[in-house]
């Protein structure tokens, strides 16, 4: 049964008007997604295809703990943007962060605490709820952009076919906003994102068909520091590569599949070149 505070939030935002910063260009719709639920891409002037210069190589990047450490910033939103809605503070607790999707986690929140409707009924006011309060938290939470970036973001951009784009379980406005508040925002082109499905493997391959439809799958590759992250890549035939900036070990990515593992990227040369297929 909803609390008194959830049944007044379901009904104040059941129907909600648009979320600003979604768009609804043909670039980020997705099949079968509501519109709460399609990522908001906020094109920039980088493009998959170049003019003169073939995509060759197309590699996605992970952002909390492989990009970026925001010290907490997401997680707190989330957790004030659950207890605005529901009344429920640390809402959650007993979630799983490392590698799910943000779908997943909201999903998980309302199921471990009875709140019925599923999280399409809530979809709306917890995005506004949540990018409000993720603007601030950003501002008060001391992060950092980890061992070698923006430099291994720079060499990739640098060389001819290869692309740079997100594979991330965040809400893609959230996704935005953290790369904005750190300054590498213009890097990437689109991304994966975690409106686009429960599971981080439907969701790389819900964002893929989306945005690079016609890549072969070995010409994709996945960075993060979880298993989730090497696991859906892998479940995609895509290649996985995997960082240990995170929660995990070097052996525990290895051993979760990753064809590629680093510590960091502080050499940074050496990992473009890794990265882009050169050697």
């Amino acid at each position: 049964m909803l609390s008194a505070s959830a049944a007044l939030w379901r009904a104040r935002w059941r129907r909600p008007p648009a979320l600003r910063g979604f768009t609804t260009s043909r670039a980020v719709r997705t099949p079968g997604l509501s519109p709460a639920c399609r990522p908001s891409a906020r094109p920039s002037n980088r493009t998959l295809s170049a003019p003169g210069s073939p995509l060759t190589r197309l590699v996605l990047f992970d952002i909390d703990n492989t990009l970026l450490n925001t010290g907490g910033a997401g997680g707190l939103g989330m957790n004030l943007a659950f207890e605005e809605m529901f009344g429920i503070s640390d809402g959650f607790a007993n979630v799983e962060f490392s590698g799910r999707t943000d779908l997943y986690i909201l999903s998980q929140g309302l199921r471990q605490h009875g709140i019925s409707g599923g999280h399409a009924a809530y979809m709306q006011g917890f995005l506004r709820s949540y990018h409000h309060h993720l603007s601030r938290t950003l501002m008060e939470r001391k992060g950092h952009l980890e061992p070698g970036f923006p430099q291994l973001l720079e060499a990739l951009r640098r060389r001819d076919g290869v692309r740079i784009g997100l594979a991330t379980g965040n809400f893609s406005e959230a996704a935005w906003m953290k790369l904005e508040h750190y300054g590498i925002r213009d890097y990437f082109f689109d991304g994966a994102f975690g409106e686009e499905s429960l599971d981080r493997a439907k969701m790389l391959r819900a964002g893929l068909r989306r945005f690079a439809g016609d890549v072969a799958p070995r010409d994709v590759v996945i960075v993060g520091d979880t298993p989730h992250d090497v696991s859906s890549a892998l479940a995609n035939g895509f290649v996985a590569v995997g960082v240990a900036t995170g929660s995990y070990t070097i052996d525990q990515l290895r051993d979760s599949g990753a064809e590629l593992v680093f510590q960091n990227f502080t050499d940074w040369q050496s990992a473009a070149a890794k990265l882009a297929g050169e050697v």
